[in-house]
């Protein structure tokens, strides 16, 4: 893109001080902000590629290690966009029980707060799976309201959800019954009317699922829009590679990325409108970036420049 609608590429090529970029694994982007951890220190990174602004902190007591099993998700303070806060969240496996963890980090005090704690779901009785349940850390975190919601996947499926006013966890039950259908893929998202959404996912059949809370504050799911992705874009799924992955998803924007054996494709799921982005064999997950901000603000990289949503 050309400007006003482009940032300069090297603005989202993390510089650090020390040298030690390449050593921090990406855990997400939200509103504009990216949180990753490092390989080996134990620290989180929020940084801005906008501003360039960068803040280091160390890992909660409660945490261990930022391994694999830890995930989390990163958001601007109500009304401040010069603070943020940090939700870390993880699995704890015992033989005695299996519990979901999660602490809240705070850029205005610079201090985590207490541990919260949910047990997980036990293990589906359908499951060939052995290993235990924990949080999917392929796929980020999505806010719904005042809430943060991740997968669970594992001996159970289910989505985790961390309530950021109540400060609480809870564990949701998935609409669909992953293990019934064979090989499938789905994702939570951010529904057409603004609740918490689901995206189910098996070879090309589509089904978009909506949380709805009936008049007694009785919460169900209940089924939307379901298409045949293959026959709605005529599209010949041998050339297409035989099946579709979902490789990342843009919650701001209602976008889903999905590729098969040799190209990737975007998704807008309200117009339905398919995009071939590129061709690529390489696997992997997409971290959209998404901001929106004022034009002068990111002097002294490159120049002033609009970023729309991108």
């Amino acid at each position: 893109m050309e400007p006003p609608n482009r940032v300069p590429e090297g603005r989202f090529s993390l510089q650090l001080d020390d040298g030690e970029g390449a050593r921090f694994l990406l855990i997400g982007c939200h509103q504009g902000l990216v949180l990753s951890r490092h390989r080996l220190l134990n620290q989180l990174l929020v940084w801005d590629p906008v501003t360039g602004d960068q803040h280091r902190f160390a890992r909660p007591l409660g945490f261990e290690t930022l391994g694999p099993s830890v995930h989390g998700a990163v958001l601007r303070a109500a009304g401040d966009v010069h603070h943020f806060q940090v939700v870390l969240v993880r699995t704890e496996i015992s033989e005695q029980h299996s519990r979901a963890i999660a602490s809240v980090y705070s850029s205005e005090t610079g201090i985590w707060g207490n541990l919260m704690s949910t047990p997980l779901p036990p293990k589906a009785s359908n499951s060939l799976l052995l290993f235990p349940p924990r949080i999917n850390t392929v796929f980020p975190g999505v806010q719904v309201g005042d809430s943060l919601y991740w997968l669970l996947s594992g001996i159970t499926a289910g989505i985790l959800e961390f309530d950021l006013g109540r400060q609480s966890l809870s564990v949701i039950h998935v609409p669909v019954d992953i293990y019934a259908r064979g090989s499938s893929h789905f994702t939570v998202m951010r529904a057409d009317d603004g609740g918490l959404g689901f995206f189910f996912l098996s070879r090309f059949t589509t089904q978009l699922w909506k949380r709805k809370i009936d008049s007694d504050g009785v919460a169900s799911w209940v089924m939307g829009r379901t298409f045949e992705i293959d026959k709605l874009f005529s599209l010949n799924s041998l050339k297409w590679g035989g099946v579709l992955t979902i490789r990342g998803f843009a919650e701001d924007n209602n976008v889903v990325f999905l590729s098969t054996a040799t190209s990737l494709f975007m998704l807008q799921l309200e117009s339905l409108q398919l995009k071939k982005l590129f061709d690529t064999t390489i696997v992997g997950f997409y971290h959209p970036f998404e901001s929106v901000y004022a034009a002068g603000i990111g002097g002294g990289h490159g120049g002033p420049e609009l970023l729309h949503n991108t």
